[in-house]
């Protein structure tokens, strides 16, 4: 196997700085929004106590609060597992549960990110028109595909192509190596979004190249979820970035002020260059993802490189999001016809949009379980399902469908490993086979169904990617590339252990408990 590319003594020369403990955190944006926190904690606290002097009076009002929160309850829109959730939280804990779920409900803080998200992605409708003899090929038409289309396009602007090659990528090593040798060729414009950027071999080889194109002009622009201020980038980063002539911006920065919208992340990977390749998957840009560093053993992920016209479906699609802090939409890039490529099957780049009531996510994989014939084979690192995916899961393995699920065998978050074991005896007693990847951690998102549909990119199966984060994939109908991705599948498998209903007898008693308790709060997690 090729190695990948030798550390660069002077790539990371040229942003990175040396942290200075305990004082670069006091004095930091992260310092001074944890006491202005606390002070606001403190606050509520006296409120909570000055009320407590009159205690008849507040029960009775607590009292009414309370009836009226459970109505609220019984009506909203909200996911029932949630809602139990909260009941029983509202029951155990009154009042500060009372006080989270209005603040968590009252949208505060957020109303003015929703409503530029929501202005984008309509700004966005009409720029790719989608071509009617794709969508209404005999085989597109009798798989369903164009309805699934058609609904995607109720939440935003996501064609079906034709004329893409896609290839998978079994690793984020084999991803990072094809990347950096397209990087490379760039001539016009390189745009990527990403979860996580972190310092190190990956993010220093590829901003090596960044750097060097922005000094060509190329148009270089590079988006982060606002949280790797808080873990592993600095506040002054996008300036850092501007003096080698790179626009950069954080999406949704950590600010020091209470605010529902710090739930909604963004967690897309998207790397579109020209217009005429783009990256998809779940490769965030860090060395554990390329197995340079060993964090929770061998690190399983998966991408795919698209070359074609659906290229163009994320280039809008990441202007969709760098407009939304833009005084003007600009959507020229995406305007830009991608050259088609000799390539079988259709492909359909798509989003999901935390701010909207689509759950496009969970409707695309509950699409591919309910018209499934033969099999459909999951890898995913995080088993937090809500009712209705998970009967879409049990459904499918009781109607005769090979139902298989590839988890972690070595988890990154605890709770999140314990929960997913919650869900094994009832999913095993449907039929749905559970293995576990005994070399590490499995950080893919795949989804691969009879042969002929495939989806790869960052939607767990979890709340967080569910419900509160934006997310994107790449949905593939007979493409070539479909039989690679469950070829990998089985190879992966061979390196799993099986979870039977005498495994999880053995379980350990901590993680058990663990689970059980954390039951209480999984939608909230």
């Amino acid at each position: 196997m090729k190695k990948l590319p030798e550390q660069d003594p002077n790539v990371l020369r040229l942003l990175k700085k040396k942290r200075h403990g305990l004082l670069r955190i006091v004095f930091s944006r992260f310092g001074i929004m944890f006491l202005l926190i606390l002070i606001q904690f403190d606050v509520a606290l006296s409120a909570i106590e000055f009320f407590d002097d009159y205690s008849v009076v507040f029960s009775v009002v607590h009292g009414v609060i309370t009836l009226l929160l459970l109505i609220y309850l019984f009506n909203c829109d909200m996911d029932y597992s949630a809602k139990l959730t909260w009941l029983v939280m509202i029951d155990l804990f009154p009042v500060p549960v009372s006080l989270l779920l209005l603040y968590t409900r009252s949208d505060l803080g957020h109303r003015v990110l929703s409503r530029k998200v929501a202005g984008s992605i309509e700004g966005s409708r009409g720029k790719i028109v989608q071509k009617e003899e794709v969508l209404t090929a005999p085989e597109i038409v009798e798989s369903g595909t164009d309805d699934l289309c058609r609904y995607l396009n109720r939440s935003g602007c996501y064609p079906l192509f034709a004329n893409t090659d896609v290839k998978f990528f079994p690793l984020g090593e084999d991803k990072f190596r094809s990347l950096l040798e397209d990087l490379k060729k760039a001539e016009k414009f390189i745009f990527l979004e990403y979860f996580i950027i972190d310092e190190g071999l990956m993010w220093g080889s590829i901003l090596k190249i960044l750097a060097d194109k922005a000094a060509e002009g190329v148009d270089v622009r590079v988006m982060y979820d606002g949280m790797c201020e808080m873990s592993t980038l600095s506040s002054d980063y996008p300036k850092r970035m501007e003096k080698l002539g790179i626009r950069c911006k954080p999406f949704s920065p950590i600010r020091p002020f209470f605010s529902t919208y710090y739930n909604y992340r963004d967690h897309r990977k998207i790397f579109v260059i020209d217009g005429k390749v783009a990256y998809n998957g779940g490769v965030n840009l860090g060395d554990e993802y390329i197995n340079h560093i060993v964090r929770f053993g061998h690190w399983k992920d998966t991408a795919v490189r698209l070359e074609g016209e659906a290229v163009q479906g994320f280039t809008l699609m990441f202007l969709q999001m760098w407009n939304t802090t833009e005084p003007e939409a600009n959507w020229d890039e995406a305007l830009i016809p991608a050259g088609p490529a000799e390539a079988d099957g259709w492909v359909m780049p798509f989003a999901d949009d935390p701010l909207d009531e689509f759950k496009v996510g969970e409707n695309v994989y509950m699409d591919i379980l309910n018209r499934a014939k033969t099999y459909v084979h999951i890898m995913t690192p995080y088993l937090i399902l809500d009712n209705e995916l998970e009967t879409a899961l049990k459904f499918a393995a009781q109607r005769g469908v090979d139902v298989r699920l590839i988890l972690p065998g070595i988890p990154d978050k605890k709770g999140a490993y314990s929960l997913a074991k919650t869900h094994y005896k009832s999913l095993i007693r449907a039929g749905v086979k559970i293995f576990e990847y005994t070399p590490g951690f499995v950080h893919a998102k795949v989804f691969v169904c009879d042969d002929e549909k495939a989806v790869v990119g960052t939607i767990n199966l979890d709340y967080r990617s569910l419900y509160h984060h934006f997310e994107c994939a790449t949905y593939m109908f007979r493409t070539s590339c479909i039989p690679d991705i469950e070829a990998d599948y089985q190879e992966t498998l061979a390196k799993c252990r099986v979870v039977t209903e005498e495994t999880i007898k053995k379980e350990r008693l901590g993680i058990k408990i663990r689970g059980k308790l954390m039951k209480f709060v999984a939608p909230l997690m």
